[in-house]
């Protein structure tokens, strides 16, 4: 295999990328009996790569599932810590440490054992974009695949908080009519949408449907012809019959939606200014040089403690029995 003269700083190392890095990292995965797991925000390069491409909760049943005794998660660090809990005795990879959640970081494990302590009589539903110490403290997780429905299987007469998303927490409310204890945490990207300029834009696009995250902001969910999950929304947008879509989601997807419906037009919702603030920076930390080097270093690997991960397993395990 030919290489290149190119170089490569990861965890102080330096290495020689090889030519083809498409072929390299098939061969390294063949030889490690490795798994690929791409969430559909990433980078398409690594998309096109991944043997499994989901959101957090498809992801979440690959990571359950798998025989690989590598998996090298191409997402943010709370997925691939959701990985290591449900594999403990696998390898879990992440190409760069450093990509962490805006979410996530929104819930510091003190504050939030303060604000659940405060409320004892409150069961936990979380939102899996959250640290593992975040859901050893949970009873159970969710994700925008299946919040509503979990919500709606918890007696009426428990009171609930729901962390750490409040925008999700909202659109959950709206659809099963539970009051919900919400902790205060959101998105960085999917709070970033302009609404005046989202209109604009329809106005510019009017075949165009707006199809939205829940994490969104209500003011655009509220000119949104379709709410849904990551996966629902690219599933929406192959079945509905309109010839283009704004879609109001980090931009990622559209890899996807353009790969299976390459004859419509899928724009992303712009955001409040002209930045490109509407794709996830810890996201696109990950590279294709990143996920190849960690392969072949076997580095930067996730570890847990066995009493964080034990904890967490249970509210994922409850939320896997419940989906």
């Amino acid at each position: 295999m030919f290489a290149t003269t190119l170089s490569y700083q990861n965890s102080a190392q330096t290495a020689t990328l090889p030519h083809d890095l498409f072929a390299a990292i098939q061969d390294l995965k063949r030889e490690m009996n490795a798994v690929i797991l791409a969430h559909y925000y990433q980078d398409p390069d690594i998309q096109d790569i991944a043997d499994f491409i989901g959101d957090s909760l498809g992801l979440s049943r690959q990571a359950a599932d798998t025989d690989a005794e590598v998996i090298v998660f191409a997402g943010v660090h709370f997925m691939a810590e959701t990985a290591k809990i449900l594999n403990p005795d696998k390898l879990v990879l992440l190409p760069d440490l450093a990509a962490g959640c805006s979410l996530a970081d929104s819930c510091p494990p003190d504050a939030f054992a303060a604000f659940k302590a405060a409320h004892p009589d409150h069961l936990v539903v979380s939102y899996i974009n959250c640290t593992a110490e975040i859901k050893a403290m949970s009873d159970i997780i969710c994700t925008s695949s299946n919040a509503v429905k979990i919500v709606s299987q918890i007696p009426a007469a428990q009171p609930i908080i729901f962390a750490p998303d409040r925008n999700l927490g909202r659109y959950v409310m709206e659809q099963t009519g539970r009051e919900l204890l919400l902790w205060q945490g959101s998105c960085m990207v999917h709070e970033t949408f302009s609404e005046k300029r989202m209109v604009q834009l329809q106005v510019e696009h009017p075949d165009a449907e707006i199809i939205a995250h829940p994490e969104c902001e209500p003011a655009v969910l509220r000119h949104a012809k379709y709410i849904g999950s990551t996966t629902a929304l690219l599933n929406y947008s192959l079945k509905s019959q309109s010839p283009a879509f704004i879609v109001a989601t980090e931009p990622g997807i559209i890899h996807q939606m353009q790969k299976q419906a390459p004859h419509k037009q899928f724009i992303p919702a712009p955001p409040t200014n002209h930045c490109a603030c509407n794709e996830c920076p810890h996201m696109r930390l990950n590279t294709l040089e990143k996920l190849y080097l960690a392969m072949k270093n076997r580095s930067p690997e996730i570890t847990l403690s066995e009493a964080i991960r034990i904890a967490a397993l249970r509210p994922i395990q409850r939320m896997l029995d419940m989906s």
